[in-house]
């Protein structure tokens, strides 16, 4: 009888290991970001194991493990130039570090409050698990230049994508805004566009109190017609 329940055991053991074999897959998610991550053997559309995102193929842009599907653990996030930006723990969901703010992060990603403060007044900014090279790259996807603006010069464009954060945490509205210095034009897309994952913000507060919030991240218009980090 205990051999038969080892027998059971074993079995159950080396059945398991073959359901969560893997198979790495590559992707492009913008011009300029790739991401390699491991999927099931069985089930190519769930992510498992370890998951790397890099920026221009050798800078690292975010990197972690998928459990079924899920971000688990500890993920980092880092800048353009391979420099941490930001640490966030999924089991907890909280962060564990952030970069400080410098002049050059506030010329890439700014906020907007629909209500007033002061100097005295404790404010704390809407945040999200990716950073700000990372964590908004599924919104940029979503953008496509229009025919008729096919054969503009993209060096002499910028594009700034706006959201709205709701006091409840959640994405309200996304626009994205392409500029230059005789035009302007902004395209509104619907969050039902957006997985639920990146519909989930940490509010912005006013003297712990969650108010609504805008965040404006500047981008590049690539020679594609497509949004890119900046």
């Amino acid at each position: 009888m205990r051999k038969n329940a080892l027998f059971i055991i074993i079995l159950f053991s080396i059945t398991n290991c073959f359901a969560q074999e893997t198979v790495v897959k590559k992707d492009r998610l913008t011009e300029s970001v790739i991401e390699i991550y491991h999927v099931l053997k069985a089930d190519k559309q769930t992510k498992q194991g370890l998951y790397q995102a890099e920026y221009n193929g050798h800078s690292p842009l975010a990197s972690g493990e998928y459990t079924n599907g899920k971000r688990t653990g500890t993920w980092h996030f880092y800048d353009t130039y391979g420099q941490i930006i930001e640490n966030f723990d999924y089991d907890t969901q909280t962060f564990l570090y952030e970069e400080p703010v410098s002049e050059y992060t506030k010329s890439k990603i700014i906020y907007g409050f629909d209500t007033a403060f002061t100097n005295t007044d404790r404010v704390t900014k809407p945040m999200k698990p990716g950073g700000r090279c990372f964590g908004y790259i599924n919104y940029l996807k979503l953008y496509q230049l229009s025919y008729d603006l096919y054969n503009i010069n993209p060096s002499e464009f910028t594009g700034v994508l706006e959201l709205l954060i709701s006091p409840l945490g959640r994405l309200a509205d996304i626009k994205i805004h392409l500029k230059s210095n005789y035009f302007e034009r902004t395209t509104t897309f619907s969050p039902e566009l957006i997985d639920d994952d990146d519909k989930l913000f940490i509010p912005a507060t006013i003297n712990n109190q969650p108010v609504m919030c805008r965040i404006f991240l500047k981008c590049r218009l690539t020679a594609y017609g497509e949004l890119d980090i900046d």
